[in-house]
Formats: structure tokens, sequence, C-alpha cells
């Protein structure tokens, strides 16, 4: 893999991240028809290979658990594969 190809999958990468969020929104806002607004959030943050996370309830944080886990693993395997010279 070059670095344009990686370039490029980071920008891909953004802007199906950018999208997912406005596809959320969207859906999330025609659901809500009598105006009330009520909604679960979660974050993490990953410092080096350790994410860290938080949710406002369990289902939240199981699910953004398991979305940390798989971007842990996603940074590592291309990692791993960048700095591999055969």
């Amino acid at each position: 893999m070059s670095t344009y190809d990686l370039i490029l999958v980071g920008f891909g990468l953004i802007l199906l991240g950018m999208f997912l969020v406005f596809l959320s929104i969207v859906v999330e806002a025609s659901r809500r028809e009598d105006g009330k607004a009520s909604g679960e959030a979660g974050g993490v943050v990953i410092i080096g290979p350790v994410p860290i996370v938080f949710g406002t309830s369990q289902r939240v944080t199981k699910i953004v658990l398991i979305l940390a886990i798989v971007l842990t693993a996603l940074a590592l395997a291309l990692f791993l594969l960048t700095s591999y010279t055969p």
C-alpha cells in the first residue's frame, strides 16, 4: 500500500463518518413527530492503545465499548500493515 492509498482510505473514513452522523440525525428527527426530545449519548477517548468509554446508559456504553474494541483492532492492523516490509 502506498502513502497515497492510505491518505485516500483516511479521507474515505472521515467522509463515511460524517455521512453516518448526518444520516442518524435525519433518521432521529423523522422518528420524533411529537417534538419531544430525549436521547442517549456515549463516547470513547482512545489514548494510545487504551480506550476510555463513557455513556448515559448501559446499552449505549456496551455499543460504544464494542466500537472502541473494533477501532483499536483496526488501528493496530493498519499500523502493522504499514510497518510490514517484505
